[in-house]
C-alpha cells in the first residue's frame, strides 16, 4: 500500500510542474500581448518550448470548447481536470486502503 502512495506523490508532483508550465505561459503570453517585455529573445524561446509541450494537452481541450474570441479557457479548463484526476486518484488509493 505504501508503494500506491510514492506513485501518487510522484504523479502530484509531475502534475504540480505541469500546473506551474502552465501558469508561467500564461504569464509569458500576457507579457508579450501587452509589449511589457518587447522582443526579448531568451523568453521567446522560453515561451516556444513551453508552447511545444502544452500544446499537445491543450489542442484537444480547444477542439472541444466553444471559440471564445481573444480568451482562450483551455489552461484553465486544464488546470481543473489535472486537479480532478489527482482527486479521483487519491480517492482510489485511499479506498484500496
Amino acid at each position: 500500500m505504501q508503494a500506491l502512495f510514492t506513485i501518487y506523490n510522484i504523479i502530484s508532483m509531475l502534475a504540480s510542474v505541469l500546473i506551474m508550465l502552465v501558469i508561467i505561459q500564461f504569464i509569458i503570453g500576457l507579457l508579450f500581448a501587452f509589449n511589457i517585455v518587447g522582443r526579448n529573445e531568451f523568453l521567446l524561446s522560453f515561451y516556444d518550448a513551453i508552447n511545444r509541450l502544452l500544446d499537445p494537452l491543450f489542442r484537444p481541450i480547444r477542439r472541444l470548447m466553444p471559440n471564445t474570441g481573444a480568451v482562450d479557457f483551455s489552461p484553465l479548463v486544464l488546470i481543473l481536470l489535472i486537479n480532478v484526476v489527482l482527486i479521483v486518484i487519491e480517492g482510489i488509493i485511499r479506498g484500496a486502503a
